[in-house]
């Protein structure tokens, strides 16, 4: 006989909010002294992974980076700030936005720096192998996450309409 497992219980989007702060250093920067793109899309991420496995209660993995922009950049010495939030919650996915900014610490000066929208799968072992598991329904508290979450629906079904093309 088998057993159905309990729904997971809905989780509000102020749950998982994640914000992460980088310092710049040479190390992170091109020849001309701004943080490389990689580095950001690395730091995106990270902070996401954190965000996705927060409101999924359990390891998440990335599958998908969409809409990556990168608007100004963010020299050495400067600080990077990160802010991720889910903006929908599917059967076994979430989306995630990641915005970013750049400050300079001593003036107190932020600036929009990039931002993304990546999409995450949780992820259970069954039988020793990792497959993807259930995640917690959404609680979309303000009209901008009402919003977001209906626009995260429209990005999910461009992403199933490209993989279905590229099939």
């Amino acid at each position: 006989m088998s057993t159905l497992a309990a729904p997971l219980p809905p989780r509000n989007v102020s749950d998982s909010i994640t914000t992460m702060t980088e310092y710049v250093l040479p190390t992170h920067a091109n020849a001309l002294g701004n943080v490389f793109g990689g580095q950001i899309l690395a730091w995106i991420d990270l902070c996401a992974a954190i965000c996705a496995q927060r409101h999924a209660g359990r390891l998440a993995v990335t599958a998908e980076f969409d809409d990556v922009s990168f608007e100004a950049p963010i020299k050495v010495g400067q600080v990077v700030l990160l802010r991720a939030r889910v903006t929908a919650a599917f059967r076994t996915s979430v989306e995630i936005l990641v915005e970013v900014e750049g400050e300079d610490a001593p003036s107190g000066k932020r600036w929009r720096c990039a931002h993304a929208f990546v999409t995450f799968v949780a992820m259970q072992e069954v039988d020793g192998a990792l497959k993807p598991a259930p995640v917690p329904a959404l609680v979309c508290e303000t009209e901008e996450d009402r919003a977001l979450a209906s626009e995260a629906n429209e990005r999910r079904n461009q992403r199933l309409a490209r993989r279905k093309c590229a099939r």
